[in-house]
């Protein structure tokens, strides 16, 4: 049984408890870098956490403190999660809109999830293959929404070519297109939550943003790793 996780707190070790890191040996055949990565997620908090409260990724500890933030999860909302595989982010915004019913009294939310790829079912959620870059995906968006949309968020992430810079436009290049998708679905007073990397790129997105929302914010949660350029920007008040 998935448990439901509360609010976010720093992912360390209870006072007095010294924090056993594990080392992993390098093997015939697996890269160093491999081995690194291994060690570094085995030794990850987040990934320990998710793994006991039965979440699909740290990814999900993200949306959570953002939330736990800017509060644009809220019961009854209508959310599309652009970019939901594996499917942590439509976990917690199930939970949190009410899309299963299960707070008595409270709107009863929806979440549409949409993705490249097929993904595993999410109780609460309804998910989609579908590429949103598509001529008329905003369209069908649209149609399984049967209206507006309250929240559109996107923890989307080309792949890594190794080349900084390269990759830093080709996750630009995606955000840019969800921020355009949401314009389209959003109702006014709606929120966009997005996954950038720092690099200088996403300055013509937020100047956009800035014309389209009351209020645009730049967060890294305590769930990013230190070592990594990503971010989040969080638009508030859609003027529609």
């Amino acid at each position: 049984m998935t448990k439901k996780p509360g609010k976010t707190t720093g992912a360390t070790s209870g006072r007095g408890q010294r924090d056993l890191k594990v080392k992993v040996k390098t093997s015939r055949g697996r890269k160093l870098s491999s081995t690194r990565w291994l060690e570094r997620q085995l030794n990850d908090p987040y990934v320990k956490r998710a793994r006991d409260e039965g979440m699909r990724g740290r990814a999900a500890y993200k949306i959570l403190e953002l939330d736990d933030r800017f509060r644009f999860l809220v019961p009854g909302a209508l959310v599309v999660d652009l970019g939901s595989a594996p499917g942590g982010w439509a976990q917690v915004a199930v939970e949190r809109v009410n899309a299963l019913g299960e707070k008595s009294g409270k709107a009863v939310g929806r979440v549409l999830g949409v993705d490249l790829q097929e993904v595993e079912p999410v109780p609460g959620a309804e998910l989609h293959v579908l590429d949103f870059l598509d001529e008329g995906a905003d369209d069908k968006v649209k149609d399984w929404l049967g209206g507006k949309a309250d929240v559109v968020m996107s923890d989307m992430a080309a792949a890594s070519c190794g080349h900084k810079q390269t990759d830093h436009l080709r996750i630009m290049a995606l955000c840019d297109a969800a921020a355009w998708l949401a314009f389209d679905v959003l109702k006014e007073g709606g929120t966009f939550v997005a996954k950038v990397l720092a690099g200088g790129a996403e300055g013509e997105l937020q100047k956009l943003l800035k014309q389209k929302f009351t209020k645009v914010m730049n967060v890294k949660p305590a769930a990013s790793r230190a070592d990594s350029s990503e971010k989040f920007v969080v638009a508030t008040g859609f003027r529609g």
